[in-house]
């Protein structure tokens, strides 16, 4: 059986599969026009030409994604209670820029004349106390269908408690034949504005998504096809084509999923993630779990499914390098991608990160992934030399100066997710991967004065890896509302029974025994009188789990204050079989001599040095090689600065350890 993990990026798609005991990897450019022409076209290169059936597929795609962020889902249309269709627009009145006097915010998804108020009414309780208006819902019904949306999101006040008003409003919809998102399958919660928002962006991305899976479904007829989720687990694809929004951010969380799997493997469990492609960098605090959140958002919109809490910054390999109107140097978040993509991919007409990491020597041109892509230097000087004109500096000045402004942008972004969340980067080890990490992960740890850098076995395709190694995963909740002088574990544990019951059958239903299900209980838990929750690991002394987390997030706690249970939460988890590297003897500290394949002139901190090329392949558990260095792989090339050495590991994975640390 061939099985296959699959990650769309914006450049690149990556596969990895197994065949009879043996791996492989590829890697071919994206086709952002139509993103499942790439798929499908890797595909059938694995395969020798045609797609048999049998096959086992996990995907983990950006189409959810780039509908939100470039604005192309389809036409929606919203229907909720007589007198809050506006909710959707005026939110939690947040100000993205509060000190800008000229902002002015982007036209909502779904514009005033497609959104439609119904009368009917249920209190706090889920009774009702005003009935369903069948009539004035008929018209809605009709209006929509004149309107030309393709999608509607339905959204009534506490419906989480009752849903009959969403079913009847969904039921009379259907004579429509478009697709209807209801709240409560989406998001069973309290607070309307969030619930709104995330049934609406799954409305709005939801056509999108179920057009390019059925696309790949067709292509691959006959083999089981799943799909990466936010969470970190994977979903049928007819589940992802219903909930498209729990896939926004499907690729990132494969990378998430691998890095701690493997991570753990090699005996390191505090981490920090760093996955830079060829459009955006995605950075993740592992300390020896993945970080969920409920609190994400996307262009701007709350999205409140979990996820693993991931910061995207708009840094990547293709992001494009530019002079100001007053001559400052800027990179991103604009980016080449794939297509023209970077000037030295031979079609591209800005200078982008890509590029700079060439003329600097830190790429060798005749090896990018693996030989099967030369880059095109020639091309590359006449433009580098004519924008450092235009910036008064050397060709060199300026091609450090896009990699320091570069590097600068993603430290940021560690700190976010670190520093400012009261965790010291020192602490943790850089896990680097993605098809450009390599050449800037050391870099970075040195600004963040952090030790050590991890960088896996064939890193450029570490998210298809983790596709691989994500585990079936079901999310459940309820709003409860319950203090913690009402209630007591022996209760909770009885409100969690029934999203257990739904839970097993939901994953006995996607082929799993019971004895391969595991449910991890969860509580969103707050004082008394605040507005916002902690989601706290549900276990008998949940009461202390809460003030820990509360001291350790905020600096303090109130153990006299009342603790309020907002919401139970369910992970429903099916074990999937998972790859295994194998432990290897370490041997010589000195590289067998094929290891080193020649040299190239490299620029670091302005000085050039004759640095060598080190073929990752040839490389032995336990050999050691100082920088500087250029390791070349298929689907990477990491770069090794003169202040930092590397030593394979058992695994195989390169551990880079820095001087100044």
């Amino acid at each position: 059986m061939l099985i296959l993990g699959v990650d769309t990026g914006g450049t690149f798609t990556d596969f990895i599969y197994r065949e009879n005991g043996s791996w492989g990897i590829h890697k071919r450019l994206s086709t952002p026009e139509n993103p499942s022409k790439a798929v499908i076209e890797g595909i059938r290169h694995i395969c020798g030409g045609t797609i048999p059936q049998g096959l086992q597929i996990v995907h983990g795609s950006t189409v959810a994604t780039n509908a939100i962020l470039e604005r192309k889902g389809v036409p929606t249309a919203l229907v909720t209670n007589d007198g809050f269709t506006d909710v959707i627009e005026i939110g939690r009145q947040n100000r993205a820029e509060l000190y800008n006097l000229s902002y002015r915010r982007q036209p909502h998804i779904v514009p005033s004349e497609l959104r439609f108020g119904v009368g009917g009414r249920f209190d706090q309780d889920g009774t009702e106390v005003e009935p369903f208006d069948t009539t004035k819902a008929r018209e809605i019904a009709k209006a929509i269908k004149d309107s030309g949306a393709e999608s509607v999101a339905v959204c009534f006040l506490f419906s989480f408690l009752n849903a009959s008003h969403e079913d009847a409003m969904r039921e009379l919809l259907g004579e429509l034949k478009i697709p209807v998102s209801v709240s409560h399958e989406i998001l069973s919660e309290f607070r309307e504005f969030e619930r709104t928002s995330t049934t609406v962006v799954n409305a709005y991305v939801s056509p999108k998504m179920t057009a390019y899976l059925t696309d790949l479904k067709n292509a691959v007829e006959g083999s089981t096809l799943r799909i990466m989720q936010s969470n970190g687990g994977s979903i049928s694809v007819n589940t992802a084509m219903q909930e498209s929004v729990r896939t926004i951010l499907s690729g990132p969380a494969g990378g998430a999923v691998g890095a701690l799997e493997i991570g753990k493997q090699a005996g390191f469990d505090k981490l920090i993630t760093f996955d830079m492609g060829g459009t955006s960098s995605d950075v993740a605090l592992l300390n020896g779990e993945l970080p969920l959140t409920m609190e994400s958002s996307i262009s701007g919109y709350p999205v409140k499914v979990p996820m693993i809490d991931i910061h995207t910054v708009g840094a990547g390999g293709g992001s494009i390098a530019a002079l100001d109107e007053g001559g400052s140097l800027s990179v991103g978040p604009e980016s080449a991608g794939a297509d023209p993509g970077p000037i030295c991919y031979g079609k591209g007409e800005r200078i982008t990160v890509t590029d700079a990491n060439l003329y600097l020597g830190r790429l060798v041109a005749e090896r990018f992934l693996g030989g099967d892509m030369t880059l095109r230097t020639d091309v590359l000087n006449a433009k580098m030399e004519e924008m450092a004109e235009q910036a008064g500096l050397s060709p060199v000045e300026l091609a450090e100066g896009i990699l320091d402004i570069a590097n600068t942008n993603m430290e940021r972004a560690i700190r976010v997710i670190s520093v400012e969340r009261g965790f010291d980067p020192r602490e943790f080890t850089m896990f680097s991967f993605g098809g450009a990490g390599g050449m800037h992960c050391v870099s970075l740890a040195r600004l963040l004065n952090m030790p050590r850098v991890f960088i896996p076995v064939n890193p450029g395709i570490l998210s298809a890896v983790g596709m691989l190694m994500a585990d079936v995963i079901k999310d459940y909740s309820r709003t409860v509302m319950l203090d913690q002088h009402t209630t007591d574990a022996a209760a909770l544990y009885e409100l969690f029974a029934p999203l257990e019951a739904q839970g097993e059958n939901d994953l006995k239903a996607e082929g799993f025994e019971s004895k391969a299900i595991r449910f991890e209980r969860f509580l969103d838990m707050r004082y008394q009188g605040q507005s916002f929750e902690i989601m706290v690991p549900f276990d008998d002394d949940f009461i202390e789990n809460f003030e820990q987390l509360h001291e350790r997030s905020y600096g303090y706690r109130n153990p006299g204050r009342t603790v309020e249970i907002v919401n139970i939460r369910l992970r429903a988890r099916g074990a999937a079989e998972k790859p295994t590297s194998t432990k290897q003897e370490t041997g010589s500290a000195t590289p067998v001599p094929e290891a080193i394949s020649g040299t190239q002139p490299s620029v670091f901190d302005g000085t050039t040095y004759d640095t060598p090329i080190v073929e990752r392949e040839k490389l032995l558990p336990g050999n050691k090689i100082p920088g500087p260095a250029i390791v070349v792989e298929y689907s990477s090339t990491i770069v090794i600065p003169p202040y930092a050495n590397v030593t394979v590991d058992a695994f195989g994975n390169l551990l880079i350890e820095l001087d100044n640390a």
